[in-house]
């Protein structure tokens, strides 16, 4: 049988080609490659030098914190109805409800409000100034008007501190800037008093009495003392205040017939008991007394607490936010300008 003559030529041509690629170095296969190859580098992340601070506090303690003013405004538009009010009687973000000023009192679609709660007069024991510190107000969240009618509008609640109510008061929503965070240092736990203004924290956001970080409270300190919207204020606990622990008797005499055993006879002293005033006399003898001590000592550093932050300023009081702490703080602590 004779061979295709074209069919030959095809078979000689792809042996010619894969025998000139076997012989090929691996170098020209590759293009050179392996030759010219390089260790990959790991990859460089730069970070910023000049990266602005972080505010002191979330935008829900801005918004939410409430504020001790001196009047809330009369006459004031409030929530009236809502488009759920027959199924129930709070509201939150995403409800729509109504208004008591439309287009009479020129009111139009996109206009945003803020809802406050009155409370009302507020007055603390802790404060040395007299009389009322103003009018206890809750911010309790903003809406947007979406219809207008003639003396009623509809508004969409965009944020909710806490549940709405009907009777809930409008006001322009404030133009407030969070003050810009500085670089965290030690808390100076005896740090020396500055002489400037010093107050007290009387009122902590949703009657709080305990307190830490990042929560919202509000001191005796105003526009009437000069201070300002990011001033930084040490807490601290002054000498003999603010103690739970009230010394009466001591625990426990420092020496007593009958605390040894009848058989051992251990000495007759008590455990954790306070030295005798004679140590050359009885162990029968009057002891110190804590309060005694207490009393006649030199002065001591003041107990430092934490840090806060002003973030509001009315007449009299500021609403702030605590930024550190070194334990718990308490409604009462003191504050004092840095």
């Amino acid at each position: 049988m004779r061979s295709n003559p074209l069919t030959t030529c095809k078979v000689f041509a792809l042996v010619f080609v894969f025998c000139a690629l076997a012989a090929a170095p691996a170098s020209a296969q590759t293009g050179g490659a392996s030759a010219t190859r390089q260790k990959p580098q790991r990859p460089t992340v730069l970070f910023p030098n000049n990266r602005p601070p972080a505010p002191v506090a979330r935008a829900s303690e801005a918004a939410c914190g409430g504020l001790i003013e001196q009047g809330a405004p009369a006459g004031a538009p409030q929530i009236v109805g809502a488009v759920a009010e027959q199924e129930r009687r709070v509201f939150a973000q995403g409800d729509l409800v109504f208004i008591d000023t439309g287009a009479q009192q020129g009111v139009k679609v996109g206009q945003e409000f803020e809802v406050t709660r009155p409370r009302g007069r507020f007055r603390s024991k802790f404060s040395h100034k007299g009389g009322s510190l103003g009018v206890y107000t809750q911010e309790v969240g903003t809406l947007r008007v979406v219809r207008v009618r003639d003396r009623v509008s509809v508004a969409e609640v965009t944020v909710s501190c806490s549940d709405m109510l009907l009777g809930d008061m409008l006001r322009p929503v404030p133009a407030r800037e969070v003050p810009a965070g500085r670089a965290e240092v030690n808390l100076d736990r005896f740090a020396e008093p500055t002489g400037k203004q010093a107050g007290h924290i009387v009122l902590a956001r949703d009657g709080r009495e305990v307190l830490s970080r990042d929560q919202v409270v509000f001191i005796d300190l105003g526009a009437e003392d000069n201070v300002r919207v990011g001033d930084y204020l040490t807490v601290f606990r002054p000498d003999g205040h603010g103690t739970i622990v009230n010394y009466g008797e001591e625990l426990a005499a420092n020496a007593r017939r009958g605390f040894e055993s009848n058989e051992l006879r251990g000495g007759g002293f008590s455990n954790q008991a306070q030295r005798v005033k004679d140590t050359g006399g009885s162990k029968y003898g009057t002891t110190v007394k804590t309060p005694s001590i207490k009393h006649n000592r030199p002065p001591v550093p003041r107990k430092v607490v934490g840090e806060l932050v002003i973030l509001h300023v009315e007449g009299r009081t500021a609403t702030a936010v605590i930024t550190r702490v070194a334990q718990e703080i308490h409604t009462g602590d003191a504050v004092e300008v840095q």
